[in-house]
């Protein structure tokens, strides 16, 4: 039997989407390539397509949808291929709640791009794109208006979901801890110690975690308090990274070993990796990444294996490496590397 082509099918007919007949249910899937624009198969409109097989089928090929040309109907997929939310009359459910929205605006502030700029992000110019661009959040809410003010002192600034340290008077130095310098900030018995390679700069710092005096490379200086208590406290877990040097061979299942854990003193230790990194007849030099920082752990540990340490340096505290930074220099931090470490600690 010949198909019968829908009532005022018009355009919609020529879309290349034929009827079928049979007691009045259509259906009939189009021929040709599906999806060819202008031809047979869907529209790139996402239109609709009546089916034909009965009387009623001119109607039906104004189904919901649009009706644009060489579109396909039956299943009314809105306008621009929009997706509709199932579950309740009409096919619609209700859209998911909206965080509510907070003012961050502070009228007695400093504009947002400008202490953007300040902090290093960008030029001004390119930090007012990135706010019209919805790529700063406030206090976690994103902003987009060019005319926001806040305080870069209480307030807390995000930029592609890092945070910008946007209060200038926080500092963050990487330091290299010569050998035989004390981990202190001023040393009673006149020792050489960490302060003394400071001294001169006007901020109060103070040194993040220690290091053994026979111990040398990263030691983070900062004067930012909350940032410093976290990157020390056991709940956030932040790897510290060592390179020993030890007696050698060292046995193929060490590494195994230490990962499951070493009882020593005072309570368990087990590392978060293990790596040889170079050997030689009688000595080995290892890499050892642990997140514990109780006293002497590092050489405590591998002593308890029988490998004491014969010299120690630690290359790295979470995202921050030491790098080429000479025994006894400072460097700043970059701001991605402060914005590593507030996001290692939940800031």
């Amino acid at each position: 039997m010949t198909p019968r082509p829908a009532r005022n099918g018009g355009n919609d007919a020529r879309g290349g989407g034929r009827g079928q007949s049979g007691g009045g249910q259509g259906g009939g899937r189009p021929r040709g390539a599906p999806g060819a624009a202008g031809g047979s198969g869907r529209g790139a409109s996402g239109g609709s397509r009546g089916s034909t097989g009965g009387p009623g089928g001119g109607s039906s090929a104004r189904a919901a949808g649009g009706g644009g040309s060489g579109g396909r109907g039956g299943r009314g997929r809105p306008v621009g291929g929009a997706k509709t939310r199932l579950g309740q009359p009409g096919g619609l459910s209700p859209a998911p709640p909206e965080r509510d929205r907070v003012d961050v605006h502070d009228p007695d502030g400093t504009r947002l791009q400008k202490i953007l700029a300040a902090a290093g992000v960008a030029s001004r110019r390119g930090c007012e794109q990135l706010i019209s661009e919805g790529r700063v959040e406030v206090d976690g809410q994103v902003v987009t208006e060019l005319g926001i003010r806040i305080d870069p002192l209480r307030q807390v600034v995000h930029v592609d979901g890092v945070r910008v340290q946007t209060d200038l008077d926080k500092v963050y130095l990487a330091f290299n801890k010569p050998l035989g310098v004390v981990t202190t900030m001023q040393d009673e018995l006149g020792r050489p110690c960490v302060g003394d390679y400071v001294a001169k700069r006007r901020e109060r710092l103070f040194h993040v975690g220690r290091l053994d005096t026979d111990t040398e490379g990263l030691l983070l200086l900062t004067n930012d308090g909350e940032l410093a208590h976290r990157l020390q406290h056991p709940a956030y877990g932040v790897r510290k990274t060592y390179v020993a040097q030890v007696p050698g061979p060292i046995p193929r299942d060490l590494g195994k070993r230490l990962r499951a854990g070493i009882e020593l003193e005072d309570g368990p230790v087990a590392v978060d990796s293990f790596k040889l990194l170079d050997s030689a007849p009688g000595r080995a030099v290892v890499e050892v990444v642990l997140h514990e920082g109780r006293n002497h752990i590092v050489r405590r540990l591998l002593e308890a294996v029988g490998h004491p340490v014969i010299a120690l340096a630690r290359t790295q505290v979470g995202p921050v490496l030491l790098g080429d930074t000479k025994p006894g220099k400072t460097r700043a931090l970059t701001r991605g590397e402060i914005g590593a470490l507030f996001a290692a600690v939940d800031l």
